[in-house]
């Protein structure tokens, strides 16, 4: 009895271990999987969520009208208020925000990169970027953003969400890993890793149950101070608009600090928008069609 005892025990022991290694291997799918199925595995967790968000109509977006209600913060993170926006974006780097204020007080643009700005004639600042060019419309009139203002809104643009998704996925020496499943915002999520030739790490989070993006995680490394930056943006409130999901809520954290948070009311997609809606011309002939340069004069007097 004691040896048939014994043995009992034994095989409950070896069942239970049994059980530990399974969870443990699915605990370290992403350790386990070759190189090849990982690839595969977080390809096929990106192709879900671009069908997800609309497919051929979500590839094929040439240019976004949005209406948006824009959060202020300050230096430490604080909250300051609230602007009114209309966002006109032509892909992939054609941007212009025009920015409604409710008073006259100045208004500081920490996101546009264009801090200081004074609120125009009319309570409107704009910040328009093309390419390598970008400028600014307040109550000074026409100005060039400064260059590391338009070298953020350059990265800005090549690491956002709907640009990865659509293009970078597909860019040549780009490494995708399949990173596994975690809970984010109380959803369940499979993480896809994404490094660039720059060794720039990319991950994007990825609702199980939905398979729209919920979270897209950047880190980079100043060469100078060797330290890390990271940046995190959430995704949510997703509405049907034009047959494609768009988040109507999006939020950006810089190392645990909030820095960006937008609510949207409204959203148009290819309306067609005029190439020279982006030209520093279409600020210069609103400057001069307003009644700028005298509000201008008489603050000078």
């Amino acid at each position: 009895m004691r040896i048939a005892a014994r043995l009992a025990l034994a095989a409950i022991l070896m069942s239970c271990m049994d059980l530990a290694a399974i969870r443990v291997a699915r605990g370290q799918e992403p350790q386990v999987l070759m190189p090849d199925e990982s690839a595969a595995k977080a390809k096929q967790v990106l192709d879900r969520a671009i069908d997800a968000l609309g497919g051929p109509a979500y590839l094929n977006v040439q240019d976004v009208t949005s209406n948006e209600q824009v959060s202020q913060f300050d230096h430490s993170g604080e909250l300051t208020g609230y602007l009114d926006a209309n966002d006109f974006r032509q892909l992939p780097d054609k941007d212009r925000i025009e920015y409604i204020a409710k008073s006259h007080n100045t208004v500081l643009l920490f996101l546009a990169g264009a801090e200081g700005l004074e609120v125009a004639h009319g309570g409107v600042v704009i910040t328009l970027y093309n390419g390598d060019r970008g400028w600014s419309y307040d109550r000074s009139g026409v100005n060039e953003l400064p260059a590391d203002s338009v070298s953020e809104f350059k990265e800005s643009a090549r690491e956002s969400l709907d640009n990865i998704l659509r293009h970078r996925i597909h860019e040549p020496g780009l490494i995708l890993r399949y990173g596994g499943t975690d809970i984010v915002d109380l959803k369940e999520v499979d993480w896809v890793e994404l490094v660039d030739s720059d060794d720039r790490t990319i991950r994007i989070a990825v609702s199980r149950s939905t398979h729209l993006p919920v979270q897209r995680i950047i880190e980079t490394l100043d060469p100078n101070t060797r330290l890390t930056t990271q940046e995190i943006e959430d995704y949510s409130n997703y509405q049907p608009i034009q047959g494609i999901q768009t988040p109507f809520q999006v939020t950006r954290w810089r190392n645990k600090m909030k820095i960006y948070q937008a609510f949207f009311t409204s959203c148009a997609y290819n309306t067609n928008l005029a190439d020279s809606l982006f030209t520093k011309q279409s600020l210069e002939d609103r400057w001069n069609q307003s009644d700028g340069k005298h509000q201008k004069k008489k603050d000078n007097n």
